[in-house]
């Protein structure tokens, strides 16, 4: 076998266990989330929402690594289920904030088992999970 065969080999690139491990977190998610009417993404939105209050459609797009293609249906369908609401910055109207309804925190109490129950099916000691969690926000912030 040649180095060319060696490098495309999946088992020696980086990208593939952290999409398959991505895949199959968000996968042990899903039955809770659809407890909550929430789809991984809306779960991650709302979680910035519940965590920084009201924030600009922007910045959130910049913490979640969204676009806005990808985050305005989220909006919009969070917006719909009556969880958050847009509007104008009164400030500057070209700047479009978010922020949480009351609905949306009654649902807060309810995510809260969320990270808890999802953590119990993953086969990692907490020093290992923080461990691999430094790395993975450091190869992000690389990014």
């Amino acid at each position: 076998m040649n180095d060319i065969d060696e490098v495309l080999k999946l088992e020696n690139q980086l990208c593939f266990p952290l999409y398959a491990c991505s895949r199959e977190l968000v996968k042990k998610h899903r039955p809770y989330l659809e407890e909550l009417n929430l789809t991984y993404t809306q779960y991650i939105t709302m979680t910035v929402l519940w965590d920084k209050g009201k924030v600009n459609v922007k910045e959130l797009g910049e913490i979640l690594y969204l676009d806005s293609g990808t985050l305005t249906p989220v909006l919009k369908s969070l917006e719909a289920k009556g969880f958050v609401y847009r509007h104008r910055s009164e400030e500057d109207e070209r700047v479009l904030l978010v922020d949480v309804t009351p609905e949306g925190e009654r649902l807060k109490k309810k995510a809260v088992i969320v990270p808890e129950n999802v953590a119990k099916t993953v086969n990692i000691t907490d020093e290992e999970a923080s461990k691999l969690y430094t790395l993975l926000y450091k190869v992000l912030k690389g990014t």
